[in-house]
């Protein structure tokens, strides 16, 4: 197993977690899919400069796929997680987001024949049983007042949506890998760029300018700092890890952000308990025996 794919994968978990804490954090009108825009354009702004003049060899056939990575896996994966967020919480999104592993293998097995041995079920089992436990459990309030009915209802839908959406990106992100000699750095760059296009046009419905909703001067700091964090650190880290791992694996190293979530809980107004810390504990030990198993499986 190589050492970089592992410190990368850990390193993408550690910037999505706290990304993910600083946007939840950030009070704006903007919806989660004009959110989402907003982060990749400016990430964009910033890659774009140390890509352009770069040696570029990727066959057509692999483009498409980063393509197709970017629309799934960051405009549609990126904006329901954004949504999600804003009603679940960091903990509790990263946690459901623990089951890509699962997701992950069960493709395994219907597309590629590659069964799991009995410690991967169980620790296939152990992440489903730490989102189950998430899942019961009473969202953060919302200052004094409770959040409104159906909002968890609705946060799970969509924190699942997005675990689909973000699973598929990166397996087509992890095939044009594959069959490219694309950087890390430029392959992030093109999945921000297909994302970017696709979610271009809602700025076609918005209202007129003086009425068309903004993010305040006093928070584009943070907007900065999360956008650096979780989508060009994030992602490019992400693909160095989709790069030198089997996919199963950088999706299972990179489902340790719910652990790393635990000590922000409380800035949220969240607090685990036990019932918080026992899904940590049994997410940590199911993605570890699936780390611990994972290569033969998918070297099979």
């Amino acid at each position: 197993m190589p050492t970089s794919g592992v410190l990368a994968a850990l390193a993408a978990a550690f910037c999505w977690t706290l990304a993910s804490s600083l946007w939840r954090r950030l009070p704006t009108s903007l919806s989660a899919a004009q959110l989402n825009l907003v982060k990749n354009l400016l990430a964009l702004a910033l890659q774009l400069p140390l890509v352009l003049f770069g040696g570029w060899r990727v066959l057509p056939g692999a483009f498409a796929l980063l393509l197709a990575s970017g629309v799934v896996g960051i405009a549609v994966g990126d904006s329901l997680y954004f949504a999600a967020l804003r009603r679940l919480g960091t903990r509790r999104t990263l946690t459901i987001e623990a089951a890509g592993p699962a997701i992950t293998a069960l493709a395994g097995v219907v597309f590629l024949a590659e069964l799991p041995t009995q410690a991967q079920w169980l620790g296939l089992t152990l992440i489903s049983l730490a989102v189950v436990v998430v899942a019961v459990q009473q969202p953060p309030r919302c200052g004094a007042l409770p959040s409104p009915p159906g909002t968890q209802r609705m946060g799970l839908l969509l924190a699942l949506a997005a675990l689909l959406c973000g699973s598929g990106g990166a397996l087509l992100s992890r095939a044009a890998l594959l069959a490219s000699d694309l950087t890390p750095l430029q392959s992030a760059t093109v999945r921000l760029a297909a994302a970017a296009v696709v979610l271009l046009p809602l700025f076609r419905h918005l209202p007129a300018p003086r009425a068309r909703p903004r993010l305040a001067r006093s928070r584009w700091p943070l907007v900065l700092v999360a956008t650096l964090l979780g989508t060009s650190a994030g992602i490019v880290l992400q693909q160095a890890a989709l790069q030198a791992l089997p996919g199963g694996l950088a999706v299972a190293l990179l489902a340790t952000a719910p652990v790393m979530a635990l000590p922000l809980a409380r800035l949220e107004g969240d607090r685990p308990g036990r019932a918080g810390w026992l899904a940590a504990l049994l997410a940590l030990a199911g993605v570890s025996l699936v780390v611990g198993l994972a290569g033969p499986l998918l070297a099979g």
